[in-house]
């Protein structure tokens, strides 16, 4: 029996060649469809070399599996959650990496109602199911569909299998769904609202520049007068410019220097496939995500007064204050998608954010999204009159944070522990949501340890006390960092 290394607690990840080719994808698209029982399923993937002829190959054996693929081309994730449901699918798989090395590739994965499969509900059965095939049918059924005549480079995206024998199945469609995606991610805002703006944009090669040409023709013909400065905008899976992730600060420059530049309104950043957006004030300033949620939760309870709104529990003063005040009802869940997603479902939250700039919507199919928190964010500048800057300064000011700072360490579990035994005595409140969280009066921390490295994940804020957090945060750092000598 064949050992998948490639599934992980929420995903599918993995080195291409190693833990990840076309026979290995294959054999996960068989799985998926048989497990599900799936009679329809819609994909895409991102704009790296190796995610169209993975694409192809996992077509192939979801079609084997019983399904019927509908391929909608180079896309974002969002633009397979939403096209899950809006196509009443059984379930939808995206080919991305997101912002791994260039040298990895992998899925994301959805049953119907665009409800994410996770290693809690079904991706652990579906690499059980897989890594039972026998090899010899999986390379028979791999020569059905291959080209006749071929040049195979995969890492060039030059693959095996041939979209016209595929096609030739019947169960095999290529059909766009980004109209219907445009004319949804728009349904969020008044345009009628928007004022002229500028906006700097930086797909940074991956799977935004489409999404975001689709957006700008509906907003002009809208007749919103919004000019988008573009940087890094086509896609290019060579990534001439670095993976983009913008969460690191050595990928921000570029965005930054360009709102300077032209004395933009806001700038936008986004990962390889967008699921995340990252946002500049008009200084060129990066906004962590973190105050970005408060904003938006803010925006949500103006709409819909009283609604539930979920955070992570990383740092969450700013955003609980926020809702408080709003007359919202704050719900902590644990970090992460699928943990985020289950929260918003059962609680029927309109809107649920991370500090890592995800941030999910209710009316879309309660899953994460990068292009609706810039369009959200651009309503309220142009609503209030006030830049983003100012929009966010009395925020950051009351609720000061360090971000999140990674440490290796030899024993995370032993780590935890010591700080916990240091710093609990004087605490006046312990929250175990995720890792271990310690609230004193006028500051608190999170600190949690990596599911897939020995890396210690430290946030701390604080009560209108700058230099409370920072002495804290090196505090903290210096104890975690006398574990790791």
């Amino acid at each position: 029996m064949m050992q998948l290394s490639c599934f992980k607690a929420y995903d599918i990840r993995g080195k291409l060649g190693e833990q990840l080719d076309e026979a290995i994808v294959y054999r996960i698209g068989r799985a998926f469809a048989e497990h599900l029982q799936a009679k329809s399923v819609v994909v895409g993937g991102d704009a790296r070399l190796t995610s169209a002829p993975l694409k192809l190959a996992l077509s192939a054996g979801l079609i084997d599996g019983g399904a019927t693929v509908t391929d909608i081309g180079m896309v974002g994730t969002e633009e397979i959650y939403f096209a899950t449901s809006n196509l009443g699918q059984d379930g939808g798989i995206v080919v991305t990496a997101s912002h791994n090395p260039i040298d990895y590739n992998g899925m994301k994965l959805v049953r119907e109602g665009s409800r994410p499969i996770s290693g809690d509900t079904g991706l652990f059965t579906i690499q059980a199911m897989a890594e039972r095939y026998d090899a010899q049918m999986v390379e028979q059924a791999l020569q059905h569909y291959a080209k006749t005549v071929q040049e195979y480079d995969f890492e060039a995206g030059q693959g095996l299998i041939d979209p016209a024998k595929l096609a030739a199945t019947g169960q095999y469609l290529e059909q766009s769904n980004k109209a219907h995606f445009t004319a949804h991610v728009l349904s969020y805002i008044n345009t009628q609202t928007l004022r002229p703006l500028k906006l700097v944009v930086n797909a940074g090669n991956g799977a935004a520049g489409p999404a975001l040409d689709s957006l700008e023709a509906a907003l002009k013909q809208a007749g919103c007068q919004v000019e988008f400065i573009k940087i890094n905008h086509q896609p290019d899976g060579t990534f001439p410019h670095g993976i983009p992730n913008p969460l690191l600060p050595e990928c921000r420059q570029q965005t930054t220097d360009a709102v300077r530049l032209h004395q933009a309104d806001m700038g936008i950043a986004w990962d390889g496939d967008f699921d995340r957006c990252f946002l500049f004030d008009e200084k060129g300033e990066f906004i962590e995500g973190y105050y970005i949620v408060g904003l938006l939760a803010q925006a949500f309870l103006d709409k819909d007064p009283g609604a539930a709104i979920i955070f992570d529990p990383r740092v969450y003063w700013n955003t609980e204050d926020i809702i408080k005040q709003a007359g919202g009802r704050p719900v902590k869940s644990k970090t992460g998608h699928a943990f985020i997603k289950e929260r918003m479902r059962k609680e029927d939250a309109v809107y649920g954010g991370e500090m890592s700039a995800h941030h999910y919507f209710r009316d879309f199919a309660y899953c994460d999204s990068g292009m609706l928190p810039w369009l959200l964010v651009a309503e309220l500048i142009c609503s209030s009159g006030k830049p983003l800057s100012q929009l966010v300064e009395e925020r950051i000011q009351a609720f000061p944070s360090s971000g999140e700072i990674n440490s290796i360490v030899k024993d995370a579990d032993a780590t935890l522990q010591k700080v916990l035994s240091q710093y609990q005595a004087d605490a006046i409140a312990l929250d175990n949501t995720d890792g271990v969280g310690l609230e004193f009066p006028d500051w608190r921390f999170n600190l949690r340890k990596s599911n897939t490295e020995p890396v210690i994940r430290l946030n701390v804020e604080s009560k209108l006390d700058v230099a409370l957090m920072q002495a804290k945060t090196q505090e903290l750092l210096q104890l975690i960092n006398s574990e790791a000598e």
